[in-house]
């Protein structure tokens, strides 16, 4: 069972610590409904026992305190509604609970300005980062150790993850259910909120996981870009060129990276994107195939067929329907 904390504190923003915690839940229920076992208990972690003062005038109250000291699998830190480099992410007591559980091995999540807890901290350090907009700037400037990605909702630094905003948390927790478990408590959970909360984290994130299988930068630099131009022609010559390498090294290059050659791991980047949008758009099939890079939809059938044993259309059907039904024996 996977332990989670959600880090509560004056001046949260509500809504980063209660989406998170309601996509959590809905992956409790769902493995109840299918196996009868919940998957995750969940604590929300203060400074003290006191009650805390978010945003919206609301109150809650912490389950536990930093000073228990106990180890968690993810720990989510919410948005701060103002002046993110005050107050909180300062605290000493906070900083070095978070350095300890990194140190554990906890996956952490900061969601919007909530970067700056990590960075204070000095997690980030050579790391790569993202925050939210409005702050760029100022967290450029205070932090200059930190590789700021500006351009990326998501980043992920081994276990250290950051959010550009709620919404983008809300893809994150996504993956990470994907990631603890598999894709079909995932998708169940994703069913019931909103397209915003849904979007695949790769076209979102920017990765550099200890977990990966390659430490070849160049290679990762050519899959972020790869999974931002996955409507584009694909040309394996004009992409070693931008990469810097012969066609021939970045062949072998990106292969040895990924396990994959690059036509047919764009081709996976592909599919994964048609999924996503045959469940939560309303474009056509043909249309959906021209955003995917494939304009022959006879083509992009047959292959999305091959790789998903159903047609677009019936898959389209099948992940619409209401994922979750009443336990009448309860």
């Amino acid at each position: 069972m996977k332990r989670v904390a959600l880090l509560a504190f004056h001046d949260a923003l509500a809504t980063s610590i209660s989406l998170p915690m309601e996509l959590l839940t809905a992956a409790n229920s769902v493995s109840k409904l299918k196996e009868r076992a919940p998957l995750l208990e969940i604590e929300i972690i203060g400074l003290d026992p006191a009650p805390i003062h978010v945003s919206g005038g609301m109150q809650i109250t912490p389950n536990t305190t930093l000073c228990t000291d106990e180890n968690y699998d993810l720990i989510i830190i919410p948005s701060r509604w103002r002046h993110p480099h005050r107050g909180a992410p300062t605290r000493p007591e906070i900083q070095d609970w978070l350095k300890r559980q990194e140190r554990r091995g906890a996956d952490i999540c900061a969601v919007g300005n909530a970067s700056y807890f990590l960075a204070e901290a000095g997690l980030l350090n050579k790391r790569v980062a993202t925050t939210h907009w409005h702050y760029f700037d100022d967290f450029a400037n205070r932090y200059p150790q930190v590789i700021l990605h500006r351009d990326y909702l998501i980043t992920q630094a081994d276990n250290l993850f950051c959010t550009g905003s709620v919404n983008s948390a809300a893809d994150l927790v996504i993956h990470l259910i994907d990631r603890y478990w598999g894709p079909s408590i995932a998708r169940r959970v994703a069913q019931q909120f909103s397209p915003e909360s849904r979007r695949p984290f790769s076209r979102n994130s920017y990765r550099v996981d200890r977990n990966d299988l390659h430490r070849d930068e160049t290679i990762a630099l050519a899959q972020n870009w790869l999974a931002r131009h996955l409507n584009e022609a694909f040309n394996i010559k004009d992409l070693a060129h931008l990469s810097g390498l012969s066609e021939r090294s970045f062949h072998r290059r990106f292969r040895q990276a990924t396990g994959l050659p690059p036509l047919q791991y764009m081709q996976k980047m592909r599919l994964e994107l048609a999924q996503d949008l045959l469940q939560n758009s309303n474009l056509s099939i043909e249309e959906i195939g021209q955003q995917c890079g494939y304009n022959d939809s006879s083509y992009f059938c047959r292959l999305f067929k091959q790789h998903n044993t159903s047609s677009p259309g019936e898959y389209r059907r099948a992940v619409r329907r209401k994922l979750f039904e009443v336990n009448k024996s309860g």
